[in-house]
């Protein structure tokens, strides 16, 4: 691997960080947007439950709130539950963007690399095809050394943008839909709050 490097010469670094970084996202962001820990099962009917037997505390609201994403959308709608239901809702959704702008996070940075991989493999293909023009001579003699670098720095570069790019904007594509499923399982839990802690709906 190390050999493959060399042969790659300089423009073969900036990819390494981009994949780099794109490895540190995914994981990343595979722990955070994890579906009990966003949504977690049960939430709802737990809080309502504890409303009813305890009502809002100041204990139970900071619980709920430091469960999940979804635990401090409630909280913020269990605020403002002696309001109107018109209030209850506004609270929820100024809490739901707050939370749809967090699990947004490095996803703009992981599209950005899928793009900007490619187009660091054509520039190392750009600087090996420069490489390979200058290893013939005015005489007409090709320096055979200079060639075959010129041409793995070609080749590689090329290679490595494309293996960094596709996982890249896999994943990044993945990680938008399951950040707008999550949204939407949110704000129907969130609806179903409102009404049933209004006497609108029983479950």
């Amino acid at each position: 691997m190390i050999d493959i490097i060399i042969a790659a010469g300089w423009p073969i670094w900036p990819i390494i960080f981009c994949s780099i970084v794109s490895l540190a996202i995914i994981v990343e962001r595979f722990y955070s947007l994890r579906q009990g820990a966003v949504v977690p099962q049960h939430l709802l009917g737990k809080t309502i439950a504890q409303i009813k037997t305890g009502g809002a505390t100041q204990e139970m609201m900071s619980t709920t709130e430091s469960s999940s994403p979804l635990g401090r959308i409630f909280v913020a709608g269990l605020k403002n539950l002696g309001n109107t239901k018109e209030a209850m809702k506004e609270a929820i959704e100024e809490a739901g963007l707050e939370v749809a702008q967090e699990m947004d996070r490095y996803l703009t940075t992981l599209g950005t690399i899928a793009n900007l991989a490619p187009l660091l493999g054509l520039l190392g293909t750009i600087i090996g095809m420069i490489e390979i023009f200058g290893a013939s001579t005015p005489t007409g003699i090709t320096d055979p050394a200079r060639l075959a670098h010129g041409i793995s720095i070609a080749l590689y570069n090329a290679a490595f943008g494309i293996i960094v790019a596709v996982p890249s904007l896999v994943f990044y594509r993945h990680f938008r839909s399951t950040v707008d499923s999550l949204i939407v399982q949110m704000e129907l839990q969130a609806v179903k709050l409102v009404e049933m802690t209004h006497g609108n709906r029983n479950n």
